[in-house]
């Protein structure tokens, strides 16, 4: 039955994980597709093109994910749940589904007045997307790059790096994990009442506790941009360099980072038709206005990349830190990395940086172990330990305006076509 986007296509997923007893290793784990065996160790691979069948997959459920993304990106009652989307599937190393719908660019203004024809832009498989808050992704491995060299400690205070940062009871690891304390934006937003961006920097730093370190979860962009602000300290240098010295250009993500070049507009989505601030369209500058107030390099925003990039990124997540010749992290401190850290928050999973066990978009591909973010463009990223499995679906759900809904039916739908498609034993028989 073909139902809205809007519509709870999710069926109940019932699933009997059965890990096998005692120490685990890859070599024990040749197998493929399957669902009800989880994987207890890392993956060795890059991503490679490839079909479902080729991983013991069924197609099915993915074409129908596929669909399921057209029907979003036409017009419903008033206007399409988004006006385009990309997105990606991989499983084992092999990318089972790299799928395009809709339009890039395609409104010409906040009222949804749709453009020409021939001045719409089609989605493409290698569109270049704005992350939004998948950037903190970016900006929480940079820290832990520095942890690794010994020149941050995880449990000491921010203050200790960042002596203008004044809260001696924040540490680095509860900006990481979302419970120092600090509100969820400066107030006021960034753009308005500073005059430059050494003003702005320091209103971030100066922003005050309104809850006891280590006491509350709070979602808050405040965190990683501090933590930006302490890599730059740090290293040296600015976030953008870090960024893609120490990780974007030894993964080979050629089409990730902060401030994309104009020649690389044409393949750029449409954000937001801004009013206040008075930016009319954007695209191909951050739609964040606190990141754009900072020059559009911010530890919480800023992050422009593509489907496969992102799927670049999470076999390197899969694969404990490397990918091809390249090393980013240690094992080790992957495995922490993807360790819940906020056990005294239930319900608010999250590693270092990485959220984790997020139904909401995660879907049947939630577990302890899954991790990933979301970006509110309209971004996701899922990264399956488990099922060595990566889910990642880009839209530009914002343009021309953030009012149009959420796409967590969306993110859902696709990150679960993923599980409906991997081979499950049956309780009891041979056939399920």
């Amino acid at each position: 039955m073909r139902s809205g986007c809007g519509s709870q296509l999710l069926v109940a997923l019932v699933l009997t994980i059965a890990a096998a007893p005692g120490a685990s290793t890859i070599a024990e784990h040749q197998w493929t597709g399957r669902f009800d065996r989880p994987q207890q160790d890392f993956a060795s691979a890059a991503v490679r093109e490839g079909d479902p069948a080729d991983v013991g997959l069924d197609a099915a459920p993915i074409r129908a994910a596929e669909r399921f993304l057209d029907e979003c990106a036409r017009n419903a009652a008033d206007h399409p749940r988004f006006s385009g989307a990309v997105g990606l599937l991989a499983h084992d190393g092999v990318i089972v589904a790299r799928y395009a719908t809709g339009q890039a660019l395609r409104y010409a203004d906040t009222a949804g007045t749709e453009l020409p024809a021939g001045r719409q832009v089609p989605m493409r498989v290698d569109t270049i997307f704005d992350m939004a808050s998948i950037t903190k992704l970016f900006t929480s491995i940079a820290v832990l790059q520095l942890v690794e060299r010994g020149q941050v400690d995880l449990d000491a205070s921010v203050a200790r790096y960042l002596p203008e940062f004044g809260k001696p009871d924040v540490t680095v690891k509860q900006l990481l994990t979302h419970t120092s304390g600090l509100a969820a934006d400066p107030q006021p937003p960034l753009w308005q009442g500073y005059p430059d961006v050494p003003s702005r920097r320091a209103a971030v730093l100066d922003s005050p506790l309104v809850n006891r370190p280590g006491s509350t979860y709070v979602y808050s962009d405040i965190n990683l941009m501090a933590l930006g602000f302490l890599v730059e300290r740090v290293a040296g240098e600015p976030l953008d360099a870090v960024v893609r010295d120490r990780i974007t250009a030894p993964l080979g993500m050629t089409d990730t980072g902060f401030n994309p070049s104009a020649a690389k507009l044409d393949r750029i989505a449409a954000t937001e038709y801004q009013a206040d601030p008075p930016r009319g369209l954007v695209r191909g500058q951050v739609h964040d206005e606190n990141a754009w107030a900072l020059g559009g390099v911010s530890g919480h925003a800023g992050i422009f990349s593509t489907a496969h990039d992102m799927a670049v990124l999470g076999q390197t997540v899969l694969n404990r830190g490397s990918y091809r010749d390249a090393r980013i992290l240690r094992p080790e401190t992957v495995r922490r990395m993807l360790t819940d850290h906020n056990e005294a928050f239930p319900g608010e999973a999250h590693g270092l940086g990485f959220e984790l066990n997020r139904k909401f978009y995660m879907g049947a591909l939630s577990s302890p172990v899954t991790a990933g973010h979301t970006g509110f463009t309209g971004t996701s990223l899922v990264i399956d330990p488990r099922s060595r499995s990566i889910a990642v679906l880009l839209t530009n759900r914002v343009h021309p305006t953030r009012n149009w809904g959420s796409t967590n039916d969306a993110r859902e739908t696709w990150a679960s076509a993923l599980a409906k498609s991997m081979a499950t034993r049956p309780a009891r028989g041979p056939e399920a």
